[in-house]
């Protein structure tokens, strides 16, 4: 069948031509954010083909599957079915089916069954139970996953990853490693893998048996894998095997745009690429089609600072518009009233609310906003980055025991409160509510007593926290300071226990954090639940209202966000201590940083218009008020590239 010439000049600009056109050997393709890295990679399969290349001789990596789908079909397009047999798909994909070819090589039958993730959490659950490691303060399956995951994509040991993740908690790391070595045995008893064990047994088939690397060597004429910077260790090394020393290797990737170190992605692949491959030619991508210059400026500003990257500057196509704005406000709650009527501002201008998002660098960083829509319920939005705050499994958890203590009566509180005890399910807590005649006062002495009894032993030690807490209740007036009934009952109980069961327990942990600061603005507990209960309402009206709109406003964290664009951007609590995030600056240098590439990521997904929102106090835990500095992202940016104001509520 003929393949239809293209016109690569016509098509392409001379980067991007070049890049597709570039002559066999290793090739690393830096794609700055907007400047058609897809594009490129489509017609770098397309003019593959159209030079003799038999598809079934071509790899592509993505880490979607839709990724794969949709180059594939734009390739389709170009040369019609020339693409017909390229092998494309995610990493895991191809894993699988080289291992459907060759499990016997690692000790599986080829009908191997591949675990999902309720699969695998039964599965280590079982594994515990039989080495007896049921303690009430032993990690619960998803934990110790996230662990052997993690170990499996960067090449660690189980040892030294449990060591670091449980240092400061009651866990033997040693218990987490025997779990694990069980775990893998009983999977190759039950011919199974799991997800990682996918890429891991891949790498084996090329590491161990070296007939099978040059096999595939030779049938993979050419690699060309997408995303390279969110490479873990595994995959690189992979990708690495089946091209060989001199293989036709072509990588596409943007260093400034690494931000999944925390799942894994190795920031380093990309960096030494030249390295690894000496007569590797490298070809920039800098021309963005989708941002006016203002926010290119801001962008190139704010990611020079970054040592260790390959250099560029992205350089504008459209014509300038305006300057980003750096918008100083008092509060969590003039930041929600400012993006609110801003975007109402906007959209009488012309725009759409689906043209515009509002991103954070964490969930929590969005909660007064959400509760303001949710009250305003003038602006149809919706969360892309997790349920909404109120609705999370651990602040239900905790404001189960301030529900309780408001009404005794509530049954609902009552089920979920003891339900977080080990030995504790649904059936026990009916039978001891039962016992108790459908009512639980905590503050009684005989309630306390006489539900203490109908209790489990293994419950009973972290129970005190909560009787000590009812103790208190009325002699310390805590019935005025719900912050520190969550503080109490976190530092008794439910910070272990949240490390021991939420693989993002630091995550929610923060999340608990800032619904301590939030109800320092209400007088009493029955106060702050009566305005919990109501936004939980409003948040279901809302929801109901979203789905008959088709024009949202997004919120969205930033990781979520990576690869889309809007029109319209507002980047919440761009201060110290927020953005960059606390945490990863105490880290490392490293963890500075990702966070100030993490910061590049937000500024360019904006096209037409910019918002860095800066709040110059919030409230700690205690109910002070901290007050805030901006963000040294935006502190290191000449004052010219920035149109600074002031929101007055």
């Amino acid at each position: 069948m003929a393949v239809p010439r293209i016109d690569f000049t016509a098509e392409l600009n001379a980067e991007q031509q070049a890049a597709v056109q570039a002559p066999d050997g290793p090739v690393l393709v830096i794609a700055a954010a907007g400047t058609g890295k897809t594009r490129t990679l489509v017609y770098r399969v397309a003019y593959l083909v159209e030079q003799g290349n038999d598809p079934s001789r071509i790899l592509l990596l993505t880490f979607t599957n839709r990724a794969a789908h949709e180059m594939l079909e734009r390739a389709r397009q170009l040369v019609g079915d020339g693409v017909s047999g390229l092998w494309g798909g995610t990493f895991h994909h191809m894993a699988n089916r080289l291992l459907r070819r060759h499990a016997g090589a690692v000790g599986y039958q080829p009908d191997y069954t591949i675990l999902d993730s309720d699969d695998t959490r039964r599965l280590v659950r079982l594994c515990s139970q039989e080495l007896k490691l049921t303690d009430k303060h032993f990690p619960k399956p998803d934990v110790l996953l996230s662990v052997f995951g993690l170990a499996a994509s960067t090449e660690q040991s189980v040892a030294a990853l449990a060591a670091d993740r449980f240092e400061h908690s009651r866990v033997d790391p040693g218990d987490v490693v025997a779990v694990y070595e069980a775990y893998e045995k009983r999977k190759q008893q039950l011919n199974a893998m799991d997800f990682d064990d996918l890429l891991l047994n891949g790498l084996r088939l090329l590491t161990e048996h070296d007939a099978l690397l040059e096999r595939y060597r030779e049938q993979f004429v050419h690699i060309l894998v997408d995303e390279y910077q969110d490479t873990n260790t595994v995959q690189s090394h992979w990708v690495d095997l089946l091209a060989g020393p001199g293989g036709n290797l072509l990588v596409v990737g943007d260093d400034f745009q690494s931000i999944y170190s925390w799942r894994g992605a190795n920031y380093r692949n990309i960096i030494t690429f030249p390295e690894r491959y000496p007569d590797a030619h490298v070809y920039y991508l800098v021309t963005n089609y989708r941002s006016v210059p203002e926010i290119l400026g801001m962008a190139n500003a704010c990611i020079a600072g970054n040592p260790l990257q390959f250099q560029k500057t992205i350089q504008p196509v459209r014509d300038p518009l305006e300057r980003p704005h750096c918008v100083s406000l008092d509060d969590g709650h003039a930041q929600a009233e400012f993006i609110i009527g801003e975007a109402q501002r906007l959209r009488s201008e012309g725009y759409a609310y689906g043209d515009m998002v509002v991103l954070y660098r964490a969930h929590y960083h969005a909660m007064e906003l959400q509760l303001a829509l949710a009250r305003d319920q003038r602006v149809p939005f919706v969360i892309t980055s997790g349920i909404r705050f109120f609705e999370q499994s651990h602040i239900k958890d905790v404001t189960a025991l301030l529900r309780l203590f408001a009404n005794p009566g509530d049954e609902l509180a009552f089920q979920r409160l003891l339900c977080l005890w080990p030995r504790l399910g649904a059936k026990t807590a009916q039978k001891c509510w039962q016992a108790l005649g459908g009512r639980c006062d905590l503050r009684k002495d005989a309630t306390r007593e006489r539900l203490a009894k109908g209790l489990p032993a293994a419950a009973r030690e972290g129970w005190n926290t909560v009787e000590m807490i009812a103790a208190d209740f009325d002699r310390h007036e805590l019935q005025k300071d719900p912050a520190e009934i969550i503080h109490r009952f976190m530092a008794g109980f439910y910070e272990d226990f949240a490390r021991e069961t939420f693989e993002n327990s630091d995550r929610r942990l923060e999340d608990l954090a800032e619904l301590m600061r939030y109800t320092h603005q209400f007088a009493t507990l029955d106060a702050f639940l009566s305005e919990m209960a109501l936004q939980t309402n409003l948040d279901a009206e809302a929801d109901a209202a979203v789905q008959r709109e088709t024009d949202v406003l997004r919120l969205s964290t930033i990781h979520q966000a990576k690869g889309l664009e809007w029109k319209v951007v507002f980047i919440c609590w761009v201060t110290e201590g927020m953005f960059p995030s606390l945490r990863s600056v105490n880290e490392s240098e490293e963890g500075l940083a990702e966070e100030r590439r993490l910061f590049y990521v937000a500024v360019t997904r904006a096209k037409d218009a910019l918002y860095c929102c800066v709040p110059r106090q919030r409230r700690g835990r205690d109910g002070s008020m901290q007050f805030l500095l901006p963000s040294q992202f935006l502190q290191e940016l000449p004052s010219d590239l920035m149109t600074a104001s002031r929101f007055r509520r």
